[in-house]
């Protein structure tokens, strides 16, 4: 297994039982759910259901989602997590979302940790491509995504219905070659 995959303060290793207390928590916040996928009713029991189901290898097979947590080095304190998802119908091609906890929030810790995924998925799982989607009222989201190479796609005006109102979904992407040429320019600063 090629987890835990570290940065200069953070470790990222799949999502663990030792993690539910935490992870619910955050879930439960409502500044952090506003977002997400969730309500801030999430429970202990949903987020078992969760870790239960984690598929066992280094990445999610086609359709799945591997959730992975994100620790501080020195305090082994769960920040968040970033969720990797293999999409169904496009090969080598995956998805990534990321949550943190309010206080890591606006510190570079989100653009740490997307750049570790980038590079891991890139060279470890030679993926061809990774995207990534957020609500475009979501303008701090927006410039991480752009702030760690990826570009605006597509702009998919009231595409859902998400907690009682349309919204537009922005999609971000970076292909592999892109990843490749920003990392040999930063190289070369």
């Amino acid at each position: 297994m090629t987890y835990p995959l570290t940065t200069s303060r953070l470790s990222i290793a799949p999502l663990g039982a030792d993690d539910a207390a935490g992870f619910v928590a955050y879930r439960q916040d409502p500044d952090v759910a506003r977002w997400q996928g969730w309500e801030p009713t999430y429970s202990d029991v949903e987020a078992a259901q969760l870790i239960a189901s984690q598929p066992s290898s280094d990445l999610p097979d086609r359709g799945e989602w591997l959730q992975l947590a994100i620790h501080d080095l020195g305090s082994g304190k769960l920040q968040g997590d970033v969720a990797v998802h293999a999409l169904t119908d496009l090969p080598d091609t995956f998805e990534l979302g990321i949550t943190l906890v309010t206080a890591s929030q606006h510190n570079g810790m989100a653009t740490e940790v997307l750049k570790r995924m980038l590079d891991h998925l890139f060279t470890t799982a030679n993926a061809h491509r990774v995207t990534a989607n957020c609500d475009a009222r979501n303008s701090p989201v927006a410039r991480l995504l752009r702030g760690v190479g990826m570009r605006k796609e597509s702009s998919q005006i009231d595409v859902e219905f998400f907690k009682n109102e349309w919204i537009t979904l922005d999609g971000y992407a970076i292909l592999q070659a892109e990843h490749a040429a920003q990392s040999r320019g930063a190289a070369h600063l």
